[in-house]
């Protein structure tokens, strides 16, 4: 399989990103004895040209980013604005989002989040029992709107607190292992 990975994450001086990196980075390796692989760090910068023509060259597509305020990092919507291009991949059709032209091309998001996992799953926590992926609805449907299916979401929480990074790259290591054989 030919897979792009995609760096999405944005420096800030609270916020490194070294963990991102190391997901990132470890996406990479586990994958690379059995498949083709092309990356993206966004924040080093990119031409649309090549970013187009790697999404073209692509069968899945794995984004290793952080949530920032419940969405993906600004550099990423833009990055999305600039290469997701019209006539190539989605176009006009009779039925609203039914004109994606990346038809049989997957995606992934490998995400880190500050909330604990209980903050999603427990009645009285922060998102109402709502799961990562109802959060991240506007980049599924997005990437629907062009025609890819998605891959189920990788997500380290309580990015912020104490990290047992042995156990969440055998987690990370485990799910890609489930999807990309």
């Amino acid at each position: 399989m030919k897979i792009l990975v995609i760096n999405g994450h944005k420096y800030y001086w609270y916020a490194t990103g070294r963990l991102n990196r190391i997901l990132f980075e470890e996406i990479i390796n586990t994958l690379a004895d059995n498949h083709q692989i092309k990356s993206t760090i966004i924040e080093m910068g990119y031409s649309v040209e090549e970013e187009i023509e790697k999404y073209k060259w692509a069968d899945a597509i794995i984004y290793q980013n952080p949530i920032n305020w419940y969405s993906v990092p600004w550099i990423l919507k833009k990055y999305y604005d600039e290469v997701f291009a019209r006539k190539i991949f989605f176009d006009s059709s009779q039925q609203y989002g039914q004109g994606g032209l990346m038809k049989g091309k997957k995606y992934m998001y490998s995400l880190t989040c500050g909330a604990k996992e209980s903050d999603f799953s427990q009645s009285n926590g922060f998102f109402d029992m709502r799961d990562v992926d109802d959060i991240f609805i506007a980049q599924h449907k997005m990437h629907q709107y062009c025609g890819m299916e998605k891959i189920q979401t990788f997500c380290l929480y309580n990015a912020t607190g104490r990290v047992d990074i042995e156990r969440e790259i055998n987690r990370l290591r485990f799910h890609l292992r489930k999807y990309f054989k």
